[in-house]
């Protein structure tokens, strides 16, 4: 197979970068390497999901899948200090990056795991799940995710998912609304379309 950050161990040859980043008008400081999604700066995608996302008004964790090196989770974590944050990947370079961006940014409500989709994840009620899908990983993989999200949340509670229209916008609107009572366009830029489903 050939690597990239959807891989569980990337081979390529480390080489470790420092740089910051203003999400939700918070500073961050991240430390990136080869091997890892985005790894020189915050996606448009995800800044657009960090930017757009509103919190459910109901009690319960919320999950990061396909974490990286972290942005997503750790800007919500930081939103929402009262909330319990999970954020998962199959990556382990990237999971340990993640561990190390909460470290150094001083967030504490968070728990960081490595986990093939949402295999190792224990709790089903989740008040809101994001995620920047793996394009790479492929439609079979990613609707998988869609699936499982929709049994780890509690009713009342959301999937947000960030996604291109070339890469698979239409079919993944589709493919939610049979999986979601309802199914809503939050925002959309620059051919990115950020969807809430919530779980009703």
């Amino acid at each position: 197979m050939s690597q990239h950050y959807y891989s569980k161990n990337p081979q390529i040859k480390s080489n470790p970068r420092e740089w910051t980043d203003v999400l939700r008008g918070e500073k961050f400081r991240f430390q990136t390497d080869t091997g890892v999604f985005s790894k020189s700066e915050v996606d448009f995608g995800s800044r657009l999901l960090i930017e757009a996302f509103r919190e459910a008004d109901i009690d319960g964790p919320m999950l990061d899948v396909g974490c990286g090196y972290g942005p997503i989770g750790m800007a919500i974590a930081k939103a929402f200090p009262q909330k319990q944050v999970h954020m998962i990947d199959v990556n382990t370079r990237a999971i340990e990056l993640a561990k190390t961006n909460v470290e150094k940014n001083e967030i504490s409500n968070v728990q960081i795991y490595e986990s093939d989709g949402l295999a190792a994840v224990e709790i089903d009620d989740f008040s809101a799940i994001l995620t920047n899908p793996p394009i790479r990983a492929g439609k079979e993989t990613i609707f998988r995710f869609y699936e499982e999200a929709a049994a780890k949340l509690m009713d009342g509670g959301s999937l947000w998912v960030v996604i291109q229209k070339k890469q698979g916008a239409p079919s993944t609107q589709v493919k939610l609304e049979e999986l979601f009572g309802e199914v809503r366009v939050v925002d959309k830029k620059k051919g990115y379309f950020i969807f809430e489903a919530r779980k009703i």
